[in-house]
């Protein structure tokens, strides 16, 4: 990389640090760090929902997806479309309009009204555990692309290095910073991806012609899955929009109903079919140009997530290059600042919140800061340990989904206050997925132990309540 990609890199790395510095100034507590004021338009918070969502990971993995099976890669962002838009027909109206709800911060405390604190803090653990793992996925996904750019640069200091700005940034700025970065850096991934990267990675494989006759006919087929990949993809992809931490701070920060739903919409459409298809393309682009020998030092046998670093490092010229990274790492960080912030919010919020109880707005601000650089801190030694981006983010995933999805849906829908019986199935669904995750064992037709795990709190919630009831008209029959 040259003097000039460099330069422009680290142009663009100090503006999001200067950024979070502004906002430091600007934040006044807990309600502008966690929610940014409540006061937040549409197509900010839709920007910023797809860029939390799609994000770095996501990124790097469609490439991934991209380089081993082609566009039928693209199915996987399909969901994230379904699942924003049935959360903002569902889900939106009867959270943003519910007076109860009005000066919440996190999705535990949702939990909390719907059952009681023993619950909610059985949710936080769950998302907090759910978004540090996921916030680790976002800081493998920067260091990959640091390494696959700069050759001189180590994978674990790569990692160093963008987790250091992503966790100080948001430290400082909380999630007005994140917000407001996340709609710059959303621009910035979209323009590049569209203006820089697919035109030249098109154009350095042959165009049409290059494709075409280096590629089977499957890499552009929509059929090139199992039905056992979209149902996985699904299971996991769509109840996260009903669960997720980073969306629920989005709806208690926007303005009204109307402005959250607009942003969901907004927000469905980008993710597929505009990012899921510019994704998977340059990955599959870099299949190309392996199987054509033109990326050097880069074989079929390699972490398939490296292709599309690799590729834009040896076909981008000076300045362009500069330019393209810091659109991708735009992504990586506009999904970190946020599940970071989920995270931060969790702690401080759900488990510690009964220490900060008559302290002043300066020391709450201080202590979400502390916590906030811890969680951060952790999250980087976490990833230190991982290789598969894409592999990690579905993992924190499916364990907020089988955690968490059956308790939410009978408190809000069908009106559940059973608080026993919701603890009992968020402890037993995720336990149930992260036991065969860890476990690694061979599930039935190929299916994600998610499904396993989801299945297994719908029994123990609708059990717990069956059995105390049954015990209520028991006793009041003697």
């Amino acid at each position: 990389m040259s003097f000039i990609d460099l330069g422009i890199f680290l142009a663009y790395m100090l503006a999001m640090l200067g950024v979070g510095f502004f906002y430091m100034k600007k934040n006044t507590g807990q309600e502008d760090y966690y929610v940014g004021g409540r006061n937040i338009g549409s197509w900010h918070i839709g920007l910023s929902v797809v860029a939390t969502d799609v994000g770095g990971g996501f990124s790097i993995g469609l490439g991934g997806l991209g380089f081993a099976m082609g566009i039928s890669g693209s199915w996987m962002l399909f969901t994230g479309l379904l699942g924003a838009w049935l959360a903002a027909v569902l889900l939106i109206p009867r959270v943003k309009s519910d007076t109860a709800f009005a000066k919440f911060f996190t999705f535990p405390q949702i939990i909390g009204h719907l059952y009681n604190s023993t619950a909610a803090r059985v949710a936080a653990i769950i998302c907090f555990l759910g978004y540090l793992g996921f916030t680790s996925s976002q800081l493998l996904a920067g260091a990959k692309l640091a390494s696959g750019t700069f050759e001189a640069l180590d994978l674990h200091v790569a990692l160093l290095i963008m987790g250091g700005i992503a966790v100080i940034y948001t430290v400082m700025g909380g999630l007005k910073a994140v917000i407001y970065t996340d709609t710059i850096q959303w621009i910035i991934l979209m323009l590049g991806l569209m203006l820089i990267g697919v035109p030249m990675a098109y154009n350095y494989v042959g165009g049409w012609e290059g494709i075409s006759s280096t590629l089977p006919n499957e890499f552009f087929s929509f059929a090139n899955l199992s039905w056992q990949d979209l149902a996985n993809w699904g299971i996991t992809i769509i109840p996260i929009w009903f669960v997720g931490m980073t969306l629920y701070q989005r709806i208690f920060a926007a303005r009204d109903v109307k402005s959250a739903k607009k942003a969901w919409f907004i927000a469905g459409l980008f993710e597929w079919p505009i990012m899921a298809f510019l994704g998977v393309s340059l990955g599959l682009l870099s299949r190309v140009a392996v199987e054509q020998g033109a990326l050097e030092g880069f074989g079929l046998g390699m972490d398939p997530e490296m292709g599309l670093p690799v590729l834009l490092s040896q076909i981008l010229p000076a300045g362009i290059l500069g330019l393209m990274m810091s659109a991708y790492f735009s992504a990586v960080l506009s999904t970190a600042d946020s599940c970071l912030m989920a995270a931060s919010g969790n702690l401080t919020t759900d488990l510690l919140g009964r220490f900060l109880k008559g302290k002043s707005l300066k020391v709450e601000m201080r202590v979400s800061q502390i916590l906030t650089l811890s969680i951060g801190a952790v999250a980087i030694l976490i990833a230190w340990q991982m290789t598969e981006v894409l592999s990690l983010m579905l993992y924190s995933y499916a364990f907020m989904v089988s955690g968490l999805l059956i308790p939410v849906i009978g408190g809000l829908f069908f009106h559940q206050n059973n608080g026993t019986a919701a603890v009992v199935s968020m402890v037993s669904g995720g336990a149930v997925t992260a036991g065969l995750t860890i476990a690694e064992v061979a599930l039935p037709f190929g299916l994600d132990a998610n499904l396993f795990g989801l299945m297994v709190s719908l029994l123990a919630f609708v059990s717990v309540i069956y059995i105390q009831k049954l015990n209520s008209t028991k006793l009041k029959s003697i």
